[in-house]
């Protein structure tokens, strides 16, 4: 791995934090995980499909994560997980290249057929796939 294609500043970008005018800061327990999750997830599999990785959705405070209407078990909370997409791929064939790859994710989840979300569990990785329709 030669150089990062993720910045910290797309995995905290929020619409709803901006519209609220609220922060969407981590703390540096956050920032961690998000490093984790660029270091062992995103990095990897923007690698194998060479292809960008559009962010959606990364970091959220408890704040932006009510307001988004997330899980208050989100992992996106504690930068954990984050949601994306890949021009001209589907969530499934995205899911389908990550499955057979070794790239370690504690959740994939198939989101309404529209975008991916992955996580990252530092030594607590369940390797969990999912689909919500």
């Amino acid at each position: 791995m030669n150089r990062l294609n993720f910045t910290f500043s797309e995995l905290l970008k929020s619409d709803t934090a901006k519209n609220n005018n609220i922060s969407n800061m981590p703390d540096i327990s956050s920032l961690d995980n998000l490093l984790d999750l660029i270091v062992f997830c995103l990095q990897p599999l923007r690698e194998l499909i060479d292809k960008p990785m559009i962010i959606t959705s990364g970091f959220r405070t408890d704040k932006v994560n009510k307001l988004v209407g997330g899980s208050s078990f989100s992992q996106h909370k504690s930068g954990q997980a984050v949601d994306f997409v890949v021009k001209n791929m589907t969530p499934s064939k995205i899911i389908d290249i990550i499955l057979k790859s070794n790239i370690e994710f504690d959740q994939l989840i198939n989101e309404y057929d529209k975008w991916v979300h992955i996580s990252f569990n530092k030594h607590k990785n369940r390797k969990q796939v999912l689909k919500i329709k």
